[in-house]
């Protein structure tokens, strides 16, 4: 493949990148040489194939990142993607620190992109769990029970905006933590409101 022209959006976002600029910098050159389409989505220089997302470029406190959209489709031969946390899916990341870690396995990088693009390629989808197979917490089972204006409400909704609660509901270890972030989105979920709505 030939190596892709850099887009000036993401020239400032890598210069923004004060605390991972020179691995931005890196992780963008990997992906422009494997020829993908240079975007800037979410706010993060993201990294397509024929319109489909490959690959996103994001920073955090303590590392920088490279998200593969289907990263759940790769095999891992070299072991290296981590799923963010059990709450995810699709995506899986490869995570640095610094520089050198990223030039250390660049021939991996590249290899786990290209195997990226024949996944799309090939319209391969990842199986995502139906919003009938989320935990609802036993609170929220009760509410529902209590209120039916509330049950409707909330069957109402789009699948996503099913799933985003449950999610933030279930997500407490304590009882009561749960109850009271149930109780703050009651009005929401009854207005035909996601959670971030």
């Amino acid at each position: 493949m030939t190596k892709s022209r850099m887009n000036p959006e993401v020239d400032a976002l890598v210069d923004k990148a004060k605390k991972w600029n020179e691995e931005f910098g890196k992780m963008r050159a990997i992906a422009l040489d494997c020829g993908l389409t240079e975007e800037v989505k979410w706010g993060n220089p993201c990294y397509t194939f024929q319109g489909s997302n490959i690959v996103l470029i994001h920073g955090f406190k303590e590392y920088c990142a490279f998200l593969f959209f289907k990263g759940a489709l790769l095999r891992d031969a070299d072991g290296i993607l981590i799923r963010q946390s059990d709450k995810v899916q699709a995506g899986r990341q490869v995570r640095f620190t610094g520089k050198e870690e990223i030039v250390k396995i660049e021939p991996a990088l590249k290899s786990y992109i290209y195997e990226a693009i024949e996944v799309e390629k090939a319209g391969l989808k990842v199986q995502i769990k139906k919003t009938e197979d989320y935990h609802v917490p036993d609170e929220f089972q009760h509410k529902l029970k209590e209120f039916p204006l509330l049950k409707t409400a909330f069957e109402a909704l789009t699948p996503g905006r099913q799933r985003a609660y449950l999610l933030f509901f279930d997500a407490p270890k304590q009882s009561k933590t749960r109850e009271s972030r149930i109780e703050k989105c009651i009005p929401a979920i009854l207005n035909g409101k996601g959670l971030n709505d």
